[in-house]
């Protein structure tokens, strides 16, 4: 007997006929998902192995223009953390393409779906049944990526002395993670699924408005409802910081609700500065291993970049750019999701009577990363373009050789490499190599 629910997507037989387009030849579509895996593995391990050996042959010696305000001992300790992190990142790589393979090609979704399909919607009903089947996947991968993750902070971050997270204050930080996305994700998965099922052939418009409306209460509330819930922000009570800071944001017209200081050293050594927020709740945080740091300039000059950012539209431009893909990505789905080839493609045996709305919604975020990866070295590039303009403004409004100064200072904190592959920088960096971004600052 047939499970069916009103306002939910129509069954597997349905599927064939929900789209005017030409159905989908699975295995087509199979070819080229293992083709596009396959060269994007391989295009991932020669850029690391090209990174590994770029970086292990110029160990040996500081760069000539940094040779006198960077160590030696710091030159090899930002080339060995560069080494192990590549090195684990290939392993992982070979892990993670694996798995990928597992959940799609070899059936690993359609036997998780089958086992939830058998055992929840019986008994719960056809929301239940997706909501779990999201969540178990969640969950599963979670639980996959865990010794990867731990090995990372309490092996690698540990070694090279970045590391002060505890295993308890880790515990901790995933159970409270958990917490925001069970209030948080369950409703939204919930609400899409609904939309999906009940708001007809245009339902991807409905469920990308929603996406878009969601996001901006997100970035409104994130500042002073869910940061806290992670780190200890306090109002930053340097005076003479305060002051440069305050004047620095008048000279460039920007306002922001406070300065703040998060504890980012229970955590970890590295450094940094951020906005955050959204409209009336934007405001500034440091983080305090970033104050302990710098100088006064240096903070100032590190903050006229991030402005840079604002007054240059690099967020809201990125933003509306982000809303543009996912606007394109939902109503990809919103074909995809009816087509019993996409299904098929990848080893998953469409519901023969309940929706197929959240093995669509699994597998589209599972196959979508594959094909991007190819668009990195386009949105590399202009967010290195971005990074240049915001450092033209901060020479404008603060100074430059302050900016040089603390990203040299940033740069040994945090052991970067100042000797990078440039194919691999082409391609993977988001900002300029320091050696670049230094050389047109000064």
């Amino acid at each position: 007997m047939a499970i069916e629910s009103p306002g939910l997507s129509q069954p597997y037989t349905a599927l064939m006929s929900a789209s005017i387009l030409p159905p989908i030849p699975p295995t087509a579509l199979s070819l080229a998902f293992a083709l596009a895996l396959l060269a994007s593995v391989l295009c991932k391990f020669w850029l690391s192995s090209r990174q590994v050996r770029h970086v292990a042959l110029h160990r040996g010696a500081v760069p000539e223009v940094f040779a006198a305000k960077v160590p030696l001992a710091a030159h090899q300790k930002a080339a060995d953390y560069t080494l192990v992190r590549s090195r684990f990142g290939q392993l992982n790589l070979a892990f993670s393409s694996s798995l990928l393979l597992g959940w799609t090609l070899l059936g690993g979704l359609d036997a998780l779906n089958l086992a939830l399909y058998d055992w929840v919607l019986p008994r719960f009903g056809n929301m239940a049944y997706q909501l779990s089947l999201l969540a178990a996947f969640t969950l599963i991968g979670s639980l996959l990526d865990l010794p990867w993750e731990l090995y990372n902070i309490f092996r690698i971050e540990q070694q090279f002395g970045f590391n002060r997270m505890t295993l308890k204050l880790y515990a901790l930080d995933m159970l409270k993670g958990a917490l925001v996305g069970i209030l948080l994700g369950l409703p939204i998965a919930a609400l899409i699924l609904w939309l999906m099922g009940a708001a007809g052939a245009y339902w991807w418009l409905w469920a990308w408005s929603s996406w878009v409306a969601i996001n901006l209460l997100i970035l409104l509330i994130y500042p002073t409802l869910i940061a806290p819930l992670f780190n200890k922000f306090t109002p930053l009570d340097d005076a003479d910081l305060k002051a440069r800071v305050e004047g620095l944001m008048a000279r460039c017209g920007f306002a922001a609700k406070g300065l703040f200081v998060m504890d980012g050293s229970r955590r970890s050594a590295h450094g940094n500065a951020y906005f955050t927020g959204f409209g009336p709740s934007k405001r500034v945080v440091f983080f305090d291993t970033l104050l302990s740091r710098l100088n006064g300039p240096e903070v100032e000059a590190v903050l006229a970049h991030e402005l840079g950012h604002f007054k240059h539209k690099h967020v809201l431009k990125r933003m509306l750019t982000l809303f543009a893909i996912s606007l394109g990505g939902f109503a990809c789905l919103g074909w995809l999701s009816t087509q019993a080839g996409f299904y098929l493609a990848f080893s998953v045996q469409p519901n023969m009577a309940a929706p197929n709305d959240a093995l669509a919604l699994l597998l589209f975020m599972l196959v979508l990363p594959v094909f991007f990866f190819f668009f990195t070295p386009l949105a590399s590039h202009f967010s290195r373009r971005d990074e240049f303009q915001a450092d033209a403004y901060a020479c404008a409004h603060a100074s430059g050789s302050d900016l040089a100064s603390a990203l040299l200072k940033l740069h040994e904190d945090n052991a970067g490499t100042l000797t990078p592959d440039k194919v691999y920088a082409r391609f993977y960096y988001s900002h300029p190599p320091a050696s670049e971004r230094i050389a047109a600052l000064l």
